[in-house]
């Protein structure tokens, strides 16, 4: 038995057709006219008309608004992504050896030249993101590092991250964001170096750009929206499971987030508390939140945990 309590008014595949029309449209129009498109789109989507490429002045008076302590927070987490990554490349090792008389075969760590990394800025700073694909990539040996993070209107880029952008390593650092960053990055706009790899979280739009990319460039991995599943019984607390599924539905508007449980009651007590966990939000994380859960989020009644298990592997 399987009962939907709450259903979700679309699936997460509705908006892919539509998300991948958009996005290879933006980079073929970005690919044929180049920088003029990219600030073209900067202004349009993200209202930024000042400088493309941050400078050091920029940097330094991004520096000069931030805490001591905001600072020596970045500090402290910048020397412990360093130090894994240092250890990380110990651990590799070259070697040669002679299968048969002339016939010589081995290993070589050989860093690409140039690495794309996207930082998310619009709803949240993603400082750890600067942090650990800029300070890896420089401890790997890259040559050429490249930021794109989208300004935020008139402010640009946030303080927060130019510092640890530029305090991991970063060679250039590019106010863009969205698949105009992402295709800067990729046909070398704005630098001379397109990139051999793409790395970096995104929203769908920026995940689409990098698959569509994928092949001319590398790319990390294939990552769409954060989503969560709960399974839970009539044991768990209906406000922290409440709790859970509002704190990632926040993360964004297309953020899946589910619930299966075997207890009527437990489904029921949550579906009542969620609008209240999204209520005490603060803005933008509200309405991501309010959209997500009216458009993606479902609470399933089953009748057994194999059941449960069986619906969260759909």
């Amino acid at each position: 038995m399987i009962e939907y309590l709450k259903t979700a008014r679309k699936t997460p595949s509705s908006d892919q057709d539509d998300t991948r029309i958009v996005v290879g449209e933006m980079l073929h129009e970005i690919e044929a006219n180049g920088e003029e498109k990219v600030r073209y789109y900067a202004e349009t989507l993200d209202g930024w008309t000042g400088a493309i490429v941050m400078t050091p002045d920029t940097i330094e008076k991004a520096t000069a608004q931030l805490s001591q302590q905001a600072k020596d927070d970045i500090q402290f987490a910048h020397e412990r992504v360093r130090r894994f990554a240092e250890a990380q490349l110990a651990s590799l090792s070259e070697f040669e050896t002679e299968l048969s008389p002339g016939l010589v075969a081995g290993q070589r760590l050989v860093p690409v030249q140039t690495a794309g990394c996207y930082i998310p800025g619009g709803r949240y700073a993603h400082i750890a993101s600067a942090l650990m694909s800029v300070t890896t990539a420089k401890v790997a040996g890259v040559k050429n590092v490249i930021v794109c993070s989208p300004a935020r209107g008139s402010d640009g880029i946030h303080a927060s991250i130019l510092y640890a952008a530029n305090l991991a390593g970063a060679d250039t650092i590019l106010a863009l964001g969205g698949v105009q960053g992402v295709a800067a990055l990729a046909f070398g706009l704005f630098t001379g170096h397109p990139a051999d790899i793409l790395v970096g979280p995104g929203n769908r739009f920026v995940a689409e750009a990098k698959q569509i990319l994928y092949g001319r460039v590398g790319i990390d991995l294939f990552a769409g929206p954060t989503e969560i599943a709960i399974i839970a019984d009539e044991k768990a607390d209906p406000d922290l499971v409440a709790s859970d599924l509002a704190g990632q539905a926040e993360h964004g508007p297309d953020s899946p987030a589910w619930l299966i449980t075997t207890s009527r009651e437990l489904a029921e007590a949550v579906i009542a508390r969620i609008p209240d966990c999204i209520s005490r939000l603060q803005e933008p994380n509200r309405s991501a939140a309010e959209s997500a859960w009216q458009d993606y989020g479902e609470v399933v009644l089953v009748d057994s945990r194999k059941a449960a298990v069986a619906q969260s592997d759909q």
